[in-house]
C-alpha cells in the first residue's frame, strides 16, 4: 500500500522517480565521454591521417593542409566532425517528431526508451574499431547513435510528466541531470586515469569509446525495470496503422500548436540559446586541443570540473528555481553563458588556468539551464500529449542544433581557426533570450489546461 504526502511523492512514483533518474547516469557516459570530450578530437586525427597520411602536430611543424574529398567536394578534416553533427541533427529534425508521436501511441513507453538506448549504446561501443584513416566509419556511427539517443531521451523526458507532479517536476529533473553529471564525471575520471597510464593514445581512446557504449547499456536496465509502462491517454483519433496514425497526429499537433503561442514562443528561444549551448558541448574539446594546443588527457581534466562543478550546478539551480522560478533562472543562466563564451574568445593558448575557469563556468549553468528547460517545457504541455511535444523539444535540442556547428565548420574551413565562430554563438544565446523573456509562463501553463505552480 502506498502512502500520500500533500508535499511530495507517494512512496510508488518516488520508487519510480530514483529509478527514472538512472538513464540520466546511463546515457552521460555516451554524451560526455563520446560526443562532448573523446570522439570529436579523435575523429578529427583520423580524417588528418585519411587527407595528409599524419596527425596534425604542430609543435613538430606538421600541419594537414590537404582536404577530403567527399561527394566531390573539399572539405577540411578540422571541420568533418561538425559538418557531419550538422547532418545528423537535420536528420533528427525530421525523425524525433515522429518518435514522439508513436510513443504517445504506445503503452511501452520505457520498452521503447530502453530500446532505442541500447540500439544507441551498440552504435557507441562499436567505436572501437574507427582506427587508421577510416573516418568513413565513425562518421556512420555518430550519425547512428546521436539518433538513437535523441530519440531514447524523447520518450525518457516524456516519462517526466507520468512520475512527477508539476511542482515537483523542477526537483525531479534538476536530480536527475546531476546524477548524469555524476555518473559521466566517474567514466570521464576512469577514462581520465586510462589515457594517463596508457602510452598508445589511440588505443586509450579507443577503450574510453567502448566503455561509454558498455555504461550505456547496463545502466539503461535499471530505469528499464523500475519505471512501469502506461497505457496511453488522450489520444488524437487517427485511422492507420501506428506509424500512419502516428504521422497524423504529428500533423495534428504542428497546427495545434498555434493554439499555444506561448509554448511556441518558448520552443522558438530554446531551438536558438540551446543551439549555443549544444555547440559548445561538441566544439569544446577541439577547441581545446586544436586551437589552445592542450593534450587529450589535458582537456579530459578540464572536462571533469565541468562534470562534478555540473552537479552542484543543476542542483542550485533547481534550488533558485523553487524561489525565484524556472523562468528567471533560467534567464540568468543564459546571462552567465554570453560571459562564458566571450571569455572563451579571448582565453590565449597553453592558458591552462583560464581554460580551467571556463570548464568551471560551464559546469555551472549547463546542467541548471537543461534541467529547468525541461521541466519549465514540461508546465506548457497539454496533458497526454507529453512525448509528442517533447519530440519537438528534442528536435530543438538535437534535431535543429545545427547553425552553430555550420558556423564552426564554415568558419574553420575558410579561416584555418576554430576562435571567430565563438563570436557568432553570442548571437544564439542573444536571440534566445530575447524570445524566452517574451513568455508570458502563467498563460502558457494555463493555454494548456495545466495547473499553475505557486513559483513558476
Amino acid at each position: 500500500m502506498t502512502t500520500t504526502d500533500p508535499s511530495g511523492p507517494t512512496t510508488e512514483r518516488a520508487r519510480e522517480q530514483r529509478a527514472w533518474y538512472w538513464y540520466d547516469w546511463a546515457n552521460s557516459a555516451y554524451v560526455t565521454t563520446i560526443a562532448a570530450v573523446l570522439f570529436a578530437p579523435y575523429l578529427t586525427s583520423v580524417a588528418e591521417k585519411a587527407a595528409c597520411g599524419f596527425v596534425t602536430d604542430e609543435d613538430k611543424g606538421l600541419k594537414c593542409t590537404d582536404d577530403l574529398s567527399i561527394l566531390g567536394l573539399d572539405v577540411s578534416p578540422g571541420s568533418l566532425v561538425f559538418y557531419i553533427v550538422t547532418v545528423s541533427t537535420l536528420i533528427s529534425a525530421v525523425v524525433l517528431p515522429v518518435v514522439g508521436a508513436i510513443a504517445d501511441r504506445s503503452s511501452q513507453k520505457t520498452t521503447l526508451m530502453a530500446r532505442f538506448a541500447w540500439a544507441g549504446s551498440l552504435f557507441a561501443m562499436c567505436m572501437f574499431f574507427v582506427t587508421g584513416s577510416n573516418w568513413q566509419l565513425g562518421a556512420a556511427l555518430l550519425v547512428a547513435a546521436t539518433l538513437c539517443l535523441g530519440s531514447s531521451l524523447v520518450v525518457y523526458d516524456a516519462i517526466l510528466c507520468d512520475i512527477a507532479e508539476p511542482h515537483e517536476r523542477d526537483r525531479v529533473s534538476s536530480r536527475g541531470w546531476a546524477m548524469g553529471y555524476l555518473g559521466g564525471g566517474i567514466l570521464l575520471a576512469l577514462n581520465f586515469g586510462l589515457l594517463s597510464v596508457v602510452d598508445d593514445t589511440a588505443l586509450a581512446v579507443r577503450i574510453s569509446l567502448l566503455s561509454a557504449g558498455i555504461w550505456w547499456a547496463a545502466f539503461t536496465i535499471i530505469p528499464f525495470r523500475g519505471v512501469r509502462n502506461r497505457p496511453a491517454t488522450n489520444l488524437v483519433p487517427e485511422d492507420g496503422s501506428l506509424v500512419r496514425q502516428s504521422f497524423g497526429q504529428l500533423w495534428h499537433t504542428l497546427k495545434d500548436l498555434r493554439g499555444y503561442p506561448v509554448t511556441l514562443t518558448f520552443l522558438i528561444g530554446y531551438l536558438f540559446y540551446n543551439d549555443g549551448i549544444q555547440t559548445v558541448i561538441y566544439a569544446a574539446s577541439v577547441y581545446g586541443e586544436k586551437q589552445l594546443g592542450f593534450e587529450a588527457s589535458t582537456v579530459l581534466s578540464a572536462f571533469l570540473v565541468v562534470q562534478f562543478v555540473g552537479i552542484a550546478g543543476a542542483l542550485l539551480f533547481g534550488r533558485i528555481a523553487q524561489k525565484r522560478g524556472a523562468h528567471a533562472t533560467i534567464l540568468g543562466g543564459l546571462v552567465i553563458w554570453i560571459v562564458v563564451v566571450v571569455l572563451g574568445y579571448f582565453t590565449p593558448a597553453d592558458n591552462f588556468a583560464l581554460f580551467l575557469a571556463l570548464a568551471a563556468g560551464i559546469g555551472l549553468v549547463l546542467g541548471g539551464t537543461q534541467a529547468l528547460s525541461r521541466s519549465f517545457f514540461s508546465q506548457l504541455i497539454p496533458r497526454g500529449r507529453e512525448a509528442e511535444y517533447f519530440s519537438l523539444y528534442q528536435a530543438c535540442e538535437r534535431g535543429t542544433s545545427w547553425v552553430g556547428t555550420l558556423i564552426f565548420g564554415l568558419v574553420h574551413q575558410w579561416t584555418d581557426s576554430y576562435r571567430p565562430a565563438l563570436l557568432a554563438l553570442i548571437a544564439l544565446f542573444v536571440i534566445g533570450f530575447f524570445f524566452l523573456y517574451r513568455v508570458d509562463t502563467a498563460r502558457g501553463i494555463r493555454e494548456a489546461g495545466n495547473e499553475v505552480p505557486a513559483v513558476v
